[in-house]
């Protein structure tokens, strides 16, 4: 098989990066990846999710627990980290590069992910000065599947009145993104936490440009490193 569609030594196809890439979104906000959440992302049918998983987890990708999920086994989590860190340095050549706003771009890298090279990633690493972060602040992992360690607290877990720059919006949904930077709440912006309403309701964050109210849900999106 040629360079130019380069595929794991193990024969993983586009499919199969897909479904660990899903999976190991999943699993840093659960301790397992269930099949309706799995579906759900990839657009596909439970049935058919099921069908892969079991797939993955005969070729020793994936782990399955009744009742639980799915996890990623260690050569699973390689080469989900892998599919990621393309991912998001395609997400900053597409913001930085080529002037594409940072809510478009996640759809195209993840039409593009599994088809660049080696080469090809290392090429846009360098020319994008090794960024640590896509455009919506999450973290790229090293080629070696490391992190970054960074000190990134939710602004809802935060007193009112601390001060902190925002670092991540942790959403791939490109309305509230553009909502969000239209608000100017966007990673690199210094923030307040004025106020959080009881009961569910908008809590009040004060920018450069000004003061605003956002709802819960959308303000649980948001971290911020504490000054």
């Amino acid at each position: 098989m040629s360079k130019a569609t380069y595929t794991d030594p193990a024969g993983v196809n586009d499919a199969t990066l897909h479904y660990l890439d899903v999976i190991y979104r999943l699993t840093q906000q659960a301790d397992a990846a269930n099949t309706t959440d799995i579906a759900e992302k990839l657009g596909v049918t439970p049935s058919g999710a099921s069908v892969m998983l079991k797939r993955l987890a005969e070729r020793k990708l994936v782990q399955l627990t009744p009742y639980k999920g799915a996890t990623l086994t260690p050569q699973g989590r390689r080469l989900a980290l892998r599919t990621i860190r393309r991912h998001r340095l395609l997400e900053m050549f597409l913001h930085k590069v080529m002037g594409f706003e940072w809510h478009e771009v996640d759809d195209h890298a993840h039409v593009l992910e599994t088809a660049i090279t080696e080469p090809l990633e290392d090429r846009m690493d360098e020319m994008l000065g090794h960024p640590t972060r896509c455009p919506h602040g999450h973290l790229i992992p090293r080629k070696d599947g490391s992190l970054p360690e960074v000190n990134d607290v939710p602004i809802l877990t935060v007193p009112p009145g601390t001060t902190g720059v925002i670092r991540c919006v942790d959403t791939d949904n490109s309305d509230w993104l553009k909502y969000l930077g239209d608000q100017g709440l966007k990673p690199g912006a210094p923030v307040k936490l004025k106020d959080i309403a009881p009961y569910g309701g908008p809590i009040t964050i004060e920018t450069p440009e000004g003061t605003l109210a956002i709802g819960q849900n959308l303000a649980e999106l948001i971290y911020i490193e504490p000054d």
